[in-house]
């Protein structure tokens, strides 16, 4: 009993002595400055391939360069760049059974020309039982043209859909060329007859992420990711006469919680692991960045990935509390929460798992890959009425919340980073 009594007090100084470093290494005033100044009107919202998403990028590189990150290896600078072709609608016209489509009932993806005059495409129907939030994209990327009917019940999302593809289709340039689909909103029992026409400009255009690392001491080859994505909407639908989506917290917030604990990791200059920081591009349009930098970072050596989504407000769980995606697919989060011992902060497993959030963030690519890699998040998902949205300002942030959990996530990640934890790997390509 003298033992174990000893062993709990050991732990709880241990962990008091990390607690006192985050407290004084994580501070609020300088988290406010980082998410204030990404989520800018000057930052124009972010978009992916606008002057607003280049500041951004110059900021973080900043930010790097002054904490005192190195690039990554074979890296002459903080940016790791690429180029994507970027497909631009310019004109489309939808006729069913001799009825014009109204405009804003039409989403198409396609990065070629189409002209369909009652042949060409395979018909398939979104019923009113079906999930279309969650079942567009299983009728994108396959090998037959669709013209896909849509239950009018589904409008409210639809018109998302329908914005989200007048934003055009990105690619990378050596992708195969994918099947175009029509998504029509109406009600058509009877297709006898359609015409599709659709004019499309295909341009090759630069992304960043922005990646710098502490390497190692003793495990240099044994890799630790801290991510964000710094991109976001940009300027759209204008709301009470303003039009910027500044992204507060998406994902300004996961991008300020990279540079704070890149900041707090370099100062503290005990990692035996190397780190890596890195800030995605694309996510927005496809999850582009985390893509090409899966391609680049070695997955067998990559032991851990903490991915940071949203945590600009308390989630469902109250104070002190985030969630895990994928929590039960490896005992990374049992390995956090024991480092968290002795605190008032706990790691939840994901409570939306109907979103399958898992595989849709910037950790998908490398858990693909059996990398313990999840996300973090405190985002109450199913009631957030500013997400996407031109409200999703600083103004609209919980910042003690943001530093909460970001210090909850310095001193969880301690065994990882230190290499004493190795998360158990997630099983490859699960889907």
């Amino acid at each position: 009993m003298k033992k174990f009594i000893a062993v709990i007090a050991l732990v709880t100084a241990s962990t008091y002595s990390f607690a006192q470093d985050v407290d004084r290494l994580i501070q609020q005033p300088e988290v406010e400055r980082i998410i204030k100044t990404l989520s800018a009107d000057d930052m124009q919202g972010r978009a992916t391939f606008t002057p607003g998403i280049e500041k951004a990028a110059k900021f973080i590189e900043n930010e790097f360069k002054t904490i005192g990150l190195t690039p990554l290896e074979g890296a002459s600078g903080f940016r790791q760049s690429f180029s994507m072709v970027k497909s631009t609608p310019v004109s489309t016209s939808v006729s069913i059974n001799d009825v014009a489509v109204p405009a804003d009932h039409i989403a198409t993806f396609s990065a070629t020309p189409i002209n369909w005059q009652g042949t060409g495409a395979e018909i398939a129907q979104v019923t009113a039982n079906m999930d279309l939030q969650n079942d567009f994209r299983k009728f994108l990327g396959g090998d037959k043209a669709r013209l896909v009917i849509v239950d009018p019940k589904f409008e409210t999302f639809f018109k998302r859909l329908s914005a989200f593809a007048m934003r055009g289709n990105t690619t990378a340039k050596d992708a195969p060329v994918q099947a175009p689909v029509v998504f029509v909103l109406g009600s058509f029992d009877d297709v006898k007859s359609y015409k599709v026409k659709y004019d499309v400009q295909n341009a090759e255009m630069p992304l960043f992420n922005v990646a710098g690392m502490l390497p190692g001491k003793s495990k240099a080859k044994e890799y630790v990711i801290f991510s964000g994505h710094y991109d976001h909407l940009g300027i759209i639908k204008p709301m009470d006469g303003d039009s910027i989506a500044n992204g507060a917290d998406d994902d300004a917030t996961g991008t300020t919680a990279v540079i704070t604990l890149a900041k707090y990791f370099k100062r503290l200059n005990n990692n035996e692991r190397t780190l890596i920081f890195v800030a995605f591009t694309a996510e927005e349009i496809g999850g582009y960045g985390s893509q090409y930098f899966s391609k680049h970072v070695s997955a067998d050596q990559t032991v851990a990935m903490f991915n940071i989504e949203m945590i600009g407000k308390a989630s469902k769980f109250g104070e002190n509390s985030a969630f895990i995606t994928g929590f039960e697919r490896s005992d990374f989060g049992p390995i956090l929460q024991k480092n968290l011992e002795g605190t008032a902060f706990k790691f939840y497993p994901d409570p939306y798992p109907q979103q399958q959030l898992f595989y849709r963030s910037d950790n998908a690519t490398l858990a693909r890959l059996g990398v313990p890699a999840h996300s973090i998040s405190t985002d109450q998902i199913d009631t957030d009425k500013l997400y996407h949205s031109v409200k999703d300002e600083f103004s609209s942030l919980d910042v003690s919340n943001i530093v909460a959990t970001i210090k909850a996530i310095a001193l969880s990640s301690r065994t990882i980073v230190s290499g004493q934890d190795t998360p158990t790997r997630v099983a490859k390509l699960e889907r």
